[in-house]
């Protein structure tokens, strides 16, 4: 009876009280960190809180089975070979929560500092794998491996991958060259000499996402928007220039068409979404076409998908408060000479 509490009760009851141990210790310790966190300015906190909650019962639960090891009369190379593995295991895990602090924390750095890396999938991926693979050598070092050999090998072989990967490779450096350079950003609006424009969803390791304005998604290597010509709408800054091409009459006042023009123009700024009301609209007056003369009205627009609203909006208003200035919008006219076109019937 003696032997079995010690062999099997006595461990199962270590392993349950280890792990209710560490459920109280967790709803205790979390509900102070996150009062303590909601009274701080930093994000640091909230990240690095979030990342352990979750491992954090794993981590007693592991705690548990090796307290439970320790009493039991387990043969020594399966207690070796569980510990090992729980050391693997505590390490991989550790690894995990890190990566995911540093992405976070690059994220939240980002979204805070102009200068800093642009965040997307590409600056993501890059840390965890920069962090796994931290973890991995020191999991092989644990485990009495040692690196040195797998370095050189890496080393050797990097060549050969190289090439094998050549134009895999060279997508992610085109992407990591476009995040670093930060003419293309997450959230720009821009259009590729090819013809594909859109706002930039994500930058990954081998393509740049474009959500077009009809709901689609485009796909571009990051080797081809390297080598492309782009507008970034965007550059240097959101507000652009809204121009519409219109014509007057040749018979009416210049000066008055100016002037209801640009009255027209004012109002659109300030009261149609997307306008800038401190911008002051202009004409400009171009050429003398074949049935009009020909001019642009200038607007501006707080960004690129707002253009299509003011110039709607814009035309309309324009065209009733023309009819009520009575200031004829010309089209363009064809004469048919009908005398030439009843004689040669008549010969026919």
């Amino acid at each position: 009876m003696v032997n079995l509490f010690k062999e099997a009760v006595m461990p199962l009851a270590i392993f349950l009280i280890t792990i209710i141990f560490g459920y109280i210790i967790r709803k205790i310790i979390f509900l102070r960190l996150a009062k303590w966190a909601e009274h701080t300015k930093t994000q640091v906190d909230d990240i690095v809180i979030t990342a352990i909650k979750g491992p954090f019962i794993v981590w007693f639960l592991m705690l548990g089975l090796y307290l439970a090891l320790e009493v039991t009369k387990f043969p020594e190379n399966i207690v070796y070979l569980i510990d090992k593995g729980l050391l693997v295991l505590g390490i991989f895990s550790v690894t995990l929560v890190l990566a995911n602090i540093a992405c976070q924390m690059i994220k939240a750095y980002s979204s805070k500092v102009e200068s800093a890396l642009p965040v997307n999938s590409l600056t993501q991926n890059i840390s965890r794998v920069v962090v796994f693979g931290i973890g991995i050598l020191v999991i092989l070092n644990s485990m009495g491996i040692s690196i040195a050999p797998i370095l050189a090998t890496l080393g050797i072989g990097g060549l050969a991958v190289a090439l094998a990967l050549q134009e895999t490779l060279t997508n992610l450096f085109s992407g990591f060259h476009i995040t670093v350079a930060r003419q293309i950003k997450i959230g720009d609006y821009i259009k590729l000499d090819s013809g594909e424009e859109g706002y930039v969803i994500d930058i990954n390791w081998r393509t740049t996402k474009i959500k077009m304005l009809p709901n689609n998604v485009a796909l571009i290597p990051n080797e081809k928007l390297t080598k492309a010509i782009v507008t970034n709408y965007y550059l240097p800054d959101k507000e652009m220039a809204v121009l519409v091409n219109l014509g007057g009459h040749y018979d009416s006042d210049l000066k008055k068409v100016e002037k209801i023009t640009c009255e027209t123009a004012r109002k659109i700024m300030k009261t149609v979404p997307g306008g800038v009301p401190g911008f002051e609209p202009f004409i400009r007056y171009n050429t003398f076409g074949d049935s009009s003369i020909g001019f642009t009205v200038i607007l501006r627009a707080k960004e690129f998908a707002d253009q299509y609203l003011i110039k709607h909006e814009f035309i309309k208003r324009l065209h009733e408060r023309y009819k009520k200035e009575n200031i004829i919008i010309p089209y363009p006219i064809r004469t048919i000479h009908y005398e030439q076109i009843q004689g040669k019937e008549g010969t026919l």
